[in-house]
């Protein structure tokens, strides 16, 4: 489903005379249809770059991105995108926020109402189709975002830790209605994230980088069972898989560390 190949990227020097970045090392991994993927790593080692430069948002690189047969250096229809940021319009619904992909394509009212409700109802936001953003929980808010990528039918949905602003109760009740949308939905999801208990709650495999230029240091098989939900995170084997992880992303977040230290 989606094929990433050799890729490197370097940030060039900046006015202010900060010296070029390497970011991204040789990176090659793939999502198979239908899996949930993860990718982790301490903080600076290019995680989002990597999902930004899949998602078209940073052209310039070397190496390749395919999505099916298809080699691509740009915004792509098989890809939506949910960022970390805050990212409805304050000024619409949330019918309105959940209907703007629709609009833009030049959907007919009625076909986008439609969709954009079920959605709606799909991520558990019945009886609120009339709020504005200023009106919602931030957990409610990322739901309207989420919603609002689903709506257009993506086969891959990119997630640059979309759940990193809210507290960490919502995030798992999150994490599990995500798991079962993915189900409903038959969605392929690449999900960057700093957390390592979400990272196995949520994944199929969790691929863990190393310290800048971010490179891939190991991918590990999740092979909790599903279907799946948050009950799951009490489990022995779930503790032992993230012991897994951290062991080996500790030493490379030490490096991060270490490496933002000498930054400033």
């Amino acid at each position: 489903m989606l094929l990433i190949k050799g890729v490197n990227k370097i940030f060039g020097a900046l006015e202010d005379g900060s010296q070029p970045v390497e970011a991204l090392e040789n990176v090659s991994l793939d999502v198979l249809e239908g899996e949930f993927y993860s990718i982790i790593g301490p903080s600076g080692c290019g995680k989002s770059t990597l999902l930004r430069i899949i998602g078209g948002l940073i052209p310039s690189y070397e190496g390749e991105v395919w999505v099916g047969n298809e080699r691509i250096q740009s915004p792509h229809p098989w890809l939506g995108m949910v960022f970390q940021e805050e990212s409805t319009f304050p000024w619409r619904t949330t019918l309105a926020n959940v209907e703007f992909g629709l609009e833009m394509r030049g959907a007919k009212n009625n076909e986008r109402k439609q969709k954009a409700l079920e959605m709606i109802r799909l991520m558990g936001l019945r009886g609120f189709e009339g709020r504005y953003p200023s009106e919602l929980s931030g957990g409610m808010r990322q739901r309207v975002a989420i919603a609002r990528a689903l709506v257009m039918e993506p086969k891959i949905l990119l997630m640059d830790e979309p759940f990193g602003a809210l507290d960490e109760q919502t995030r798992i009740i999150l994490g599990e209605e995500l798991l079962r949308i993915r189900d409903k939905l038959g969605q392929t999801i690449l999900f960057v994230t700093h957390n390592i208990n979400e990272s196995v709650q949520l994944s199929d495999r969790v691929m863990v980088m190393t310290a800048r230029p971010g490179r891939v240091k190991a991918v590990f098989k999740i092979d909790l069972p599903h279907p799946r939900d948050s009950s799951i995170i009490a489990s022995e084997r779930f503790g032992r898989l993230v012991g897994q992880v951290w062991g080996t992303l500790r030493e490379e977040s030490l490096k991060g560390f270490q490496q933002m230290e000498e930054r400033d």
